[in-house]
Order: C-alpha cells, then sequence, then structure tokens
C-alpha cells in the first residue's frame, strides 16, 4: 500500500493532526481579545473544528472505493491547509468558525483515510503499524501547545499558517501510495477471528461501545485531572505537569506496543489495556498514587484506538464501513464525554472524578470480553 517515503509522509500528516487540534486551546486567550468572545463563544472554534472531523469522516467514507486514495488523501491534506490559513486569516469570528469547519474536514478525512488505509495495507503488521502512526498523533499533540507556549498566543495567525504550508509538501509522497486498497483478509486471520460468532450488528455495536467508552475516559483523564489534583492538594504547576506526563504516557505507549503487536493478538493487547486502565483509574482515588496513577492510564490506554482497527477489520470484513463507524463513534465520544462527565462530577464530588472515569474503564472491558466472545470462529 505505502512507499516507505509514503509511511513517513503518513505519519507527518499524523504529527499534523495531532498539533492542529491541540492548537485551538492554547490560542482561545488571543482570539477570545480579538473578537471580542465570551469563553463559550471562543469554544465554538474546537467544536466546529470536531464538527468537521465527523464529517469528514462520514463524507469520505462515502467516497473510499469510489475515488482513487490519492485523491482522496490529497483533498484532505487541501482542505486542512486551506482551513487553517482561513483560520489564522479570519477578518471576523464566523469566517474562522467556517474555516475550522473546513480544516476539519480535512482532519476527518486524513484520520480516517490513512486508519483504514494502514489497517488493510500491511498484513500481519497492521496492528503494529497502526500504533506507529497514532503515536505521531501524540507527538503533535505535544509539540502544538508548546510551539504555542514558545511564540506567545498573540502571534497564533503565524503558527496556524506555518501549519498550512506544512501541509503541502506531503502532497509530493501520495504518489507512493497505491491508489486502490487490497480487500481484508476473509474468514481467517492471525489471532483467531474472522467468521462471526454473533451476529455483525451487535459485534459493530460492541465495538462502537468500546471506542466511544475508552475516547470518553481518554478526554476525561486530559480534562479533570488537574482539577482532581489540585482537590487532592497538589499546586497548579505539578497538577499541569502531571497532565501532560498523561497525555506523553500515551505517545510513548504506542511506540512501546508496536513491536509487542508482532507477537500478540489484537484481543490479548486490548484486554490488558482495559484492565490495566481500570486498576490505574481505581489507584488514582489514593491521594499520594494519583499523580503516577493517572500516568499509568496513559500507558495502558494508548494502544486501544489502533490496535482494535485491524481487529475490527478482521471481525467484520463484509462490512465496508465499520471503520468509519466507530472513528466517527470516537470523536463523538470525545464531543459527549465533558458535559456527560460534568454532570456527574456535580452530583458525586471532584474527588469521585478517577472513580467514575473507573466504572466505565470496567465497560470497556466487559464489551471487550464479550467481543473476544462474540468474533470467536465457531
Amino acid at each position: 500500500m505505502f512507499s516507505p517515503a509514503a509511511v513517513v509522509a503518513s505519519c507527518g500528516g499524523f504529527v499534523l493532526i495531532g498539533a492542529l487540534q491541540a492548537l485551538y486551546g492554547p490560542a482561545i486567550p488571543a482570539f477570545r481579545e480579538e473578537f471580542a468572545l465570551t469563553p463559550s463563544a471562543a469554544g465554538l472554534g474546537l467544536s466546529a473544528h470536531f464538527v468537521g472531523g465527523v464529517a469528514g469522516v462520514l463524507l469520505f467514507d462515502r467516497l473510499y472505493g469510489r475515488l482513487g486514495n490519492r485523491q482522496i488523501l490529497g483533498a484532505s491534506y487541501l482542505l486542512m491547509a486551506v482551513g487553517a490559513a482561513g483560520f489564522a486569516l479570519a477578518p471576523n469570528w464566523p469566517t474562522a468558525l467556517t474555516a475550522a469547519l473546513s480544516a476539519g474536514l480535512g482532519f476527518g478525512g486524513i484520520d480516517y483515510g490513512l486508519n483504514q488505509l494502514f489497517a488493510v495495507g500491511f498484513g500481519p503488521r497492521s496492528t503494529a503499524m497502526l500504533n506507529i502512526l497514532n503515536a505521531h498523533f501524540g507527538v503533535g499533540a505535544i509539540l502544538g501547545p508548546a510551539l504555542i507556549g514558545a511564540v506567545g498566543s498573540e502571534h497564533y495567525p503565524a503558527v496556524f499558517l506555518g501549519f498550512a504550508l506544512a501541509n503541502l509538501p506531503l502532497l509530493l509522497c501520495l504518489k507512493g501510495v497505491r491508489d486502490r486498497a487490497p480487500q481484508p483478509a476473509g474468514s481467517r486471520a492471525p489471532g483467531g477471528t474472522g467468521a462471526l460468532g454473533r451476529s455483525l450488528g451487535s459485534v459493530l455495536a460492541l465495538f462502537v461501545a468500546l471506542y466511544v467508552l475508552h475516547v470518553g475516559i481518554e478526554a476525561g483523564v486530559g480534562g479533570w485531572e488537574p482539577t482532581h489534583l489540585e482537590t487532592l492538594g497538589y499546586g497548579a504547576g505539578v497538577a499541569a505537569t502531571a497532565t501532560s506526563v498523561y497525555w506523553l504516557m500515551m505517545t510513548v505507549g504506542r511506540f512501546l506496543v508496536a513491536p509487542i503487536a508482532l507477537r500478540f493478538s489484537a484481543q490479548a493487547i486490548i484486554t490488558v489495556s482495559c484492565a490495566g486502565m481500570t486498576v490505574c483509574l481505581l489507584l488514582a482515588a489514593v491521594p499520594a498514587l494519583a499523580p503516577y496513577a493517572y500516568a499509568g492510564v496513559g500507558l495502558f490506554i494508548a494502544p486501544i484506538f489502533p490496535t482494535g482497527l485491524p481487529w475490527l477489520h478482521r471481525a467484520a470484513p463484509s462490512a465496508r464501513r465499520a471503520g468509519s463507524l466507530v472513528i466517527a463513534a470516537s470523536m463523538v465520544g470525545g464531543v459527549a464525554a465533558g458535559p456527560a462527565l460534568g454532570k456527574a462530577i456535580e452530583a458525586a464530588g471532584i474527588r469521585a472524578v478517577p472513580l467514575l472515569l473507573c466504572g466505565i474503564s470496567a465497560l470497556c472491558l466487559v464489551a471487550t470480553l464479550w467481543l473476544i466472545r462474540g468474533t470467536r470462529v465457531r
């Protein structure tokens, strides 16, 4: 599916989409001042990006197989570049939101397109390659805010413009991508999946549940860890550093699991990940252990998203739209996690954050065990 140069360029593309998603937050103070926005209005920038992302996944899934892979990815890079440049140069807030929506469309196309092609394009190495690809998303998510911090949020237009220009060289590497993807393997595949033991609909529903729940945990820890740690008595600086370590461990975990994925099945990796995540969230309720336990959550949650996709393609080879369904669901999970968890915290208190997330993690483990049973070859 990919030449070596195209693999490197694809990883670079994931660095860029990780950076783009992470650039909006640190830039909020500057564009709040520039456009005289309330906090809720400023938050619409990231919301527009995610709405565009979901639409991009669904749109480009409709085009997948009808147009060549190079056309889809090229259009996605161009949309993201135009949207980022438009956001940087927007004369007013409605124009900026339109540009963020455009950038999100490209973001969704790249996220879906590359995940889909890596899931089917490397054979037994697909799980390892997907973990490496998604680890580069984490690299971008770390570098983006660091860049805004280095130049100052008031210079966010220059950062977004630089980001837009960085997309363009990747277009030159698309000739190394095969224009048509191979069909997923049939009824036999490494790891014991293939012929479905239960109905296709129930298996897809369990995959969607797993993705929605684990992305909700990912967003929940990222959003509420600083507040929880400060409630436990840690200083603001320690809480912020611990949250950065959580995101760093998520990136490191994906790099570490790549060689492991060559020896162990996706089912085994995700089962261990969900169990480890559940234990770490339980330990995060202990004040002395909380910062270290959250780092452990980052390490264990890391492989779930990229490792589940090859398993999904082997379990449901006839469901062409399965990949787009779970990727779109994961984005919806990230959007819904904030208000849903916020309501639960209002009722239970800040100290209950890790226990609430632990309950969700336990549901992830249950969904995984059901999936193992439901996708076992008869």
